[in-house]
């Protein structure tokens, strides 16, 4: 081993932790904690990001999709099968907002409240930490590098020492084979190689004197620095135990499989998509849309004289469940009948009913012209626009009405007629007729 102790490393002929000045790289590590404390918080910070940025996706892209299902042509149980996907994005966002405010909630804060108690910085910069660490290896090294100093001084003096040994033998040679040799320099000569070998062998016992004492002191200086190593061991155990107990709350915010809640989504969405029935599909969509639909198939109308209008065949449509609709008959026990029709002798005789006659087809304003438009040659009248929106959802059973839904907005274009109906024209421009009692003015 070779190098001085002067607080740096100087000339290091190894990279062994036993050399002067290499225990820098324990010094080192205590700072690297630090650092890499620094490190785990930004990566944890970050994925929190991507949770959140995910989960914001996640629900958006939920959102979207749901308006899309319920604005499009899809129908029955693969419609809620088919949103079941949104509502599975939607949960799922939660839990990965749960998993962001878990990561930087729980484990960012316990990271950096670690690093807080295990790090205490100085006024000077540093941490107190490192300068122990230093001061502890220093301490512990200074006699055995103090006395490598002064061995490495003795064997500097002990190889000078051989060197002017060798030169004055190598002169004294050289002499002694020169002609014209002088007894008197040869003399000299030999005097200077014998001092030379005198001060060579002083040399010598003073620098294997210098190592026998640094021997005694390296196992003392091995106990020392091995007990300060040990100690900046159990500083940085901590830190590696702590860091795996962190990384594992980390994963276990993480892992959703392992999540309860994480499971049942996913339980319930292959539920929902197993539950479709395309027969009942197909048999809802018959029903509410096709052949299966009820239908008011013309019948014989009587006619009344006394009855002042007529009824058209819309006058025996049900209203949506909670409606009346004025001048309209009715059907069940709960219901309002038609009042009956009393004659000149005072007789009650039958029920009002509708029929169709020549004479109500222009006051009937459900008319209809040639070309299918009930309102192109109807007599003009007074200009009227109410703006009113829909009550409740209404679908028009023939060519003449409208069909909104509730909450829609529309213009009252025509005054109620006394069996309950109205004109109106949709924010789409197609112009019909509706109940009155289906829709309120817009105030």
């Amino acid at each position: 081993m070779s190098g001085s102790y002067d607080g740096s490393m100087i000339d290091v002929s190894s990279d062994s932790f036993w050399e002067v000045g290499n225990y820098k790289r324990t010094v080192k590590r205590v700072d690297d904690g630090n650092r890499l404390c620094n490190d785990l918080m930004t990566c944890i910070h970050e994925r929190a990001r991507i949770e959140k940025s995910y989960a914001q996706q996640l629900n958006e892209w939920g959102k979207r999709w749901r308006q899309v299902i319920e604005k499009g042509p899809q129908y029955g149980m693969l419609e809620r099968a088919w949103s079941s996907l949104c509502t599975e994005a939607e949960k799922v966002s939660e839990l990965h907002m749960e998993v962001k405010a878990a990561l930087m909630g729980e484990d960012h804060e316990k990271l950096k409240n670690w690093q807080r108690d295990a790090y205490h910085k100085q006024m000077i910069g540093g941490f107190k930490e490192t300068k122990e660490a230093d001061d502890g290896f220093r301490k512990a090294q200074k006699p055995w590098a103090k006395k490598l100093k002064e061995v490495e001084t003795m064997k500097k003096s002990y190889h000078s020492a051989c060197k002017e040994e060798k030169l004055a033998a190598s002169r004294e040679t050289n002499s002694k084979l020169e002609s014209n040799n002088n007894p008197e320099t040869q003399k000299k000569l030999q005097e200077k190689v014998e001092k030379c070998q005198q001060e060579a062998q002083k040399t010598k016992e003073r620098y294997e004197k210098s190592l026998e004492e640094l021997d005694k002191l390296t196992p003392q200086y091995m106990e020392n620095m091995e007990q300060v190593f040990e100690q900046w061991q159990q500083f940085e155990d901590k830190r590696i135990r702590f860091f795996k107990e962190l990384l594992m709350e980390v994963k276990q915010h993480l892992d959703l499989s392992a999540n309860h809640r994480f499971q049942a989504i996913y339980h319930t969405l292959e539920d929902t998509i197993a539950a479709t029935d395309a027969d009942e599909d197909l048999k809802w969509f018959r029903s509410n849309h096709g052949p299966g639909m009820p239908m008011n198939w013309p019948q014989f109308e009587d006619w009344s004289i006394d009855l002042n209008r007529t009824l058209s065949r819309r006058g025996t449509k049900k209203p949506s469940e909670g409606v009346t609709l004025t001048g309209i008959s009715q059907t069940g026990a709960d219901q309002p009948v038609q009042p009956l029709e009393t004659n000149d002798s005072g007789v009650s005789g039958v029920a009002r009913t509708p029929d169709w006659s020549d004479e109500d087809t222009a006051a009937n304003p459900f008319s209809a012209n040639g070309d299918g438009n009930p309102f192109e040659d109807e007599p003009t009248s007074p200009v009227l626009s109410v703006p009113v929106r829909a009550l409740y959802d209404y679908e028009g059973q023939e060519q003449d009405e409208l069909t909104f839904k509730a909450g829609d907005e529309l213009t009252k274009i025509g005054e109620e007629d006394d069996q309950g109906w109205c004109k109106g024209r949709l924010k789409g421009g197609q112009i019909g007729l509706y109940p009155a009692n289906y829709v309120e003015d817009i105030q």
